[in-house]
């Protein structure tokens, strides 16, 4: 549920900054009425200086929240071209195009040949109304075979010609070992990895390697699923309705330095001041104890993409995928987005029922009930 006082002081301080034209530096107060300033880091040997708060555009389909960012002093702007059945990035740039030389724009390919990624890129940076982006990353790699050489040299002819400035890679599972293979690659600036508080304490020390070896680190899925969208009638509803943990979950995400910026996706104003007092207030230890009581709510529910449940299925089912498309959709409120995913599954498994068979055989580490929200997503989906 919004807060009425905090919705009142970011809208009122946002039409001031604009009705005086002046950016706003802070767009939210802290509890004492001080102003809050939002911190810096560099994204690796880039030498990028971004917000630790960066916008996630992926949920987001108002231009006025983009711009009400830009206003509250976030420089760090992710899309893809993929998103919103790729009208995400004509929304996005269009909501940028004033501030484009002062903000750091990246986007994203799921092209898997080279001759179809620089078909990707040049509808991106058409529709982003830009004659280059600032980070261009091969979309949802998750292990060396998404990645073939070409794709690699396809990147370094984009940055030649000058379309992009820094290549990227996005991953959603596979960590342990797709970091340590891009860092002895050599070929990527930029990492941009999942990560949040359900995760092993492997990851924290792989993003700290990555960034030691120059590597720009962006966190993303840092609120652990969403969950903050879901309305009276979904299914989680009753479950999650009074929680208020997910600012803190992002504080939890950016409290190490290794992690130069973050993307967690951002629909309104409400949810924008969230982001940014979490940001700026910064992480206490007592914040712990709110996590843990966050993840006994979620077990069930989230995949942290670990990969324990590999091979498993029976039927070859993509488990960890799947759970996270019905995710999209009941955590994030992004259901096109969830169908959108399912329906990029082979046909084979978009067929498969789980209730058709006589025991799952997927055991899931962390505790999340896999026959259940694959049950879900093929109800929602299929």
């Amino acid at each position: 549920m919004s807060n009425p006082s905090r919705r009142s002081f970011f809208t009122s301080a946002l039409t001031s900054a604009l009705a005086s034209g002046v950016a706003l530096k802070s767009a939210a107060a802290a509890p004492s009425g001080a102003k809050l300033e939002m911190p810096m880091r560099t994204l690796g040997k880039t030498g990028l200086k971004v917000t630790v708060l960066g916008f996630g555009c992926m949920t987001t389909s108002d231009p006025a929240v983009i711009k009400a960012g830009v206003d509250a002093g976030i420089n760090y702007f992710d899309t893809a071209r993929v998103y919103q059945n790729g009208n995400n990035e004509r929304m996005v740039g269009a909501a940028l195009k004033d501030v484009r030389k002062k903000i750091i724009l990246a986007t994203k390919t799921p092209a898997h040949t080279a001759k179809e990624a620089m078909t990707t890129l040049e509808t991106s940076l058409k529709e982003l109304g830009t004659d280059y982006v600032d980070i261009w990353h091969l979309h949802s790699r998750e292990k060396a075979a998404d990645i073939p050489d070409e794709l690699f040299d396809v990147q370094d002819e984009a940055v030649k010609q000058g379309k992009v400035r820094f290549k990227g890679v996005s991953f959603h599972g596979g960590h342990s070992f797709m970091i340590p293979w891009l860092i002895e690659r050599k070929r990527t600036d930029v990492i941009l990895s999942s990560y949040n508080f359900t995760m092993a304490p492997e990851m924290d020390t792989l993003l700290e390697q990555a960034s030691k070896a120059g590597i720009g680190v962006v966190a993303m899925k840092v609120m652990a699923g969403g969950f903050r969208s879901n309305k009276p009638g979904s299914s989680i509803y009753d479950r999650l309705k009074k929680d208020t943990a997910l600012p803190t979950a992002l504080k939890w995400a950016v409290r190490r330095p290794f992690v130069h910026t973050s993307i967690p996706g951002t629909t309104d104003l409400d949810q924008l001041d969230e982001n940014f007092k979490a940001v700026a207030t910064g992480w206490k230890e007592e914040d712990s104890k709110i996590l843990a009581a966050h993840l006994e709510k979620i077990r069930p529910l989230y995949c942290s993409m670990c990969g324990g449940c590999e091979g498993q299925c029976s039927k070859g089912l993509p488990v960890h995928d799947i759970i996270r498309y019905v995710s999209y959709a009941e955590g994030y409120g992004e259901f096109a987005l969830g169908r959108e995913n399912w329906q990029q599954l082979n046909e084979s498994h978009q067929t498969v029922r789980c209730g058709d068979c006589s025991e799952c055989t997927v055991k899931c580490p962390n505790g999340v009930k896999v026959f259940d929200r694959v049950s879900r997503a093929q109800e929602l989906f299929a």
